[in-house]
């Protein structure tokens, strides 16, 4: 007799990650089973608490609001840059992803966002920040 998967397990799924306009944008296909324990923040809120109560073998469709995913978009996290400062062997196309210090000395992660004749515009969001994501979750194993 099969278990329903509760706070505590832990589960190997096999997963597609989609945007609301069907984009999938990340799946496990051609990968081991992604592992994490139910309730251990290991993956976003939503996945985990959308999870419990599945069976070995059972598929479900999980659909997550930003704020249980990647939270919302911040407009305190996007930065504008002299592009004086930026050294020239750093890229700054748009979509390029870079790594910037904090004054505190950590290493946060930006995408360029846009470039004028003078600034550099950094996101330092989440790329799937504000965006409500839907997965398709198949309980693989509970250990």
């Amino acid at each position: 007799m099969s278990q329903a998967a509760k706070a505590g397990d832990k589960l190997r799924i096999h997963y597609t990650g989609k945007l609301e306009d069907g984009t999938v944008f990340d799946n496990s296909e051609g990968r081991e089973p992604l592992e994490f324990t139910i309730g251990a923040g290991e993956i976003i809120p939503g996945l985990d608490r959308g999870v419990v109560g599945m069976e070995v073998g059972e598929t479900r469709e999980v659909t997550i609001p930003p704020e249980e995913a990647y939270g919302e978009r911040d407009a305190a996290r996007i930065q504008s840059v002299p592009l004086e400062a930026v050294p020239d062997h750093i890229p700054t196309e748009p979509g390029s992803q870079l790594s910037v210090q904090t004054p505190e000395g950590q290493t946060v992660p930006v995408i360029v966002s846009d470039k004028t004749d003078t600034h550099l515009e950094l996101d330092a969001n989440h790329p799937l920040a504000g965006k409500t994501l839907t997965f398709e979750v198949m309980l693989v194993e509970v250990a």
